[in-house]
């Protein structure tokens, strides 16, 4: 999805570029488009959960990717267009990343679909300067695989995972401010 910052829109394509790994654009609302980065793989790919803006820098992360980045990472790009990798997925701290970061309290916050402790999914906290805590994996009984970004809602994170719980078709959760998830709803059919 889109986010409007400045009185542009911002946006990601998950294929498309110089390498066909993904882009980062602006665009104006009469529809004029400027690249603003083009993934190459090195650097990730695959950039499913869009952007966020914060104080004139674009945050996100990328799905995948080559080399160090193939299990995905958190980016920051500068309005010049200079992208710094803020983190790189080692697979027990997460992997493939796919939701939008959420921003709160001076720090984003994102789940990842697959890694973790028990290779069923993560929540995860990382500040602009790229200091990362892995705060939850989930297990399966709890929820597992989360595809989805969070939101914040008086001081706890909530989100969705798409299987897990007891009945084995996804979850709602919510994670207190020290970290223990709760799940409030667990879908049957």
């Amino acid at each position: 999805g889109l986010i409007e910052s400045g009185g542009s829109f911002y946006g990601t394509t998950t294929d498309g570029g110089a390498a066909q790994q993904g882009t980062v654009f602006r665009m104006t609302p009469a529809g004029t488009v400027t690249l603003l980065y083009s993934f190459n793989g090195t650097d990730g790919s695959r950039p499913y959960g869009g952007v966020i803006e914060d104080g004139g820098v674009l945050y996100g992360t990328t799905g995948t990717g080559w080399g160090a980045n193939a299990n995905g990472s958190v980016f920051k790009l500068d309005p010049n267009g200079g992208l710094t990798t803020l983190h790189t997925f080692n697979v027990t701290d997460g992997f493939y990343p796919h939701g939008r970061l959420l921003r709160t309290g001076g720090a984003f916050y994102g789940t990842t679909q697959w890694g973790g402790s028990h290779n069923k999914g993560t929540v995860f906290r990382i500040d602009p300067s790229g200091d990362f805590t892995s705060l939850h994996s989930f297990d399966g009984t709890d929820g597992s695989y989360p595809t989805g970004g969070l939101i914040e809602r008086g001081g706890a994170l909530f989100g969705t995972t798409r299987e897990g719980g007891p009945f084995g078709r996804g979850t709602v959760f919510r994670m207190d401010s020290s970290g223990s998830v709760t799940s409030l709803h667990s879908f049957d059919d």
